[in-house]
């Protein structure tokens, strides 16, 4: 019983230290489950569980996203990825895209509202691309990868 309690006190010492705070809530492998894209009066629900995935993952300082079919390129070949370093104030999370296979997205930056319920993160935000004609609100939802 004597053991019991010293390791008790133990593991509230320590628990209670600074630092030891668990990672920020963004922070880990989402995968896409589906996203909705309104340009001007046009809407697109994409259903990214069929035929493809994509993963994003987030870290304490930078993102990536990887999609690919999953039909390794014989019906439609899809290949897209990216990444960069985001900032996270509050709900604002904004992207700063320093890398990508479409380049002329390279060094832009897109900001989201982002919620989180449980395991499951929801981003929405415009992309809005003058030079390459892109004026559009995307919605994205992910799930926790665990």
């Amino acid at each position: 019983m004597r053991c019991f309690c010293v390791v008790l006190l133990v593991t509230a010492f320590f628990s209670c230290q600074p630092g030891s705070s668990a990672e920020p809530p963004i922070q880990g492998t989402w995968h896409l489950q589906s996203g909705t894209t309104v340009t001007k009066n046009d809407t697109v629900v994409t259903d990214y569980t069929k035929g493809q995935k994509m993963l994003k993952i987030i870290n304490e300082s930078h993102f990536a996203f990887l999609r690919h079919d999953l039909s390794k390129g014989k019906d439609t070949a899809i290949y897209d990825g990216g990444g960069g370093i985001y900032t996270l104030d509050g709900n604002k999370y904004t992207e700063l895209l320093e890398y990508c296979s479409a380049r002329d997205w390279e060094g832009r930056s897109f900001e989201f509202t982002v919620t989180i319920n449980k395991d499951t993160l929801v981003q929405t935000g415009v992309e809005k691309l003058a030079d390459l004609g892109i004026d559009r609100i995307i919605t994205e939802k992910y799930i926790r990868v665990k």
